[in-house]
């Protein structure tokens, strides 16, 4: 179980992930080599996986954003996993997550425009095996996108 330093530790990493050692054993009154132990800890335990860098799409041209809801013909027993080595191919999806219930599948796809989008749709995306439907739904704006977890 995480103790209130491993919280603090957290919070202040979710706060600011760059911010050096010496910054952050500061503000969790512990020693760099007690830090240190301890995010090794949290790495080993699998409660932090990491650090990654978090680009914005939309910076780098791509401009539409459109979330798919697949449902998938399964009277093939391998139609997930050949419909999600299909998806995985496609450059533009960006993230790929399974349900249970009506929808199987969602695609979380980014196009630098409308035209692009259009040609991802017709000729990758209607050509994944075993789509019994598909419905799209097209991003019109981010209201919350918060990673960070109530520590």
């Amino acid at each position: 179980m995480l103790d209130d330093t491993d919280r603090r530790i957290l919070r202040l990493l979710q706060d600011d992930p760059a911010q050096s050692l010496p910054d952050l054993a500061e503000g969790c009154g512990l020693t760099v080599g007690r830090l240190t132990r301890r995010i090794d800890k949290l790495r080993a335990d699998g409660i932090l996986r990491g650090q990654e860098a978090v680009i914005d799409w939309r910076a780098l041209g791509f401009e539409v954003a459109v979330s798919l809801r697949v449902t998938l013909d399964k009277t093939d027993p391998r139609a997930f996993d050949d419909f999600i080595d299909g998806a995985r191919a496609v450059p533009e999806v960006i993230e790929i997550q399974t349900f249970l219930g009506r929808v199987d599948v969602r695609l979380h796809i980014v196009a630098r425009d409308l035209a692009h989008w259009q040609a991802i749709y017709r000729d990758r995306v209607l050509t994944l095996p075993h789509i019994a439907d598909i419905e799209a739904l097209m991003l019109v704006a981010t209201v919350k996108a918060e990673e960070a977890l109530p520590l």
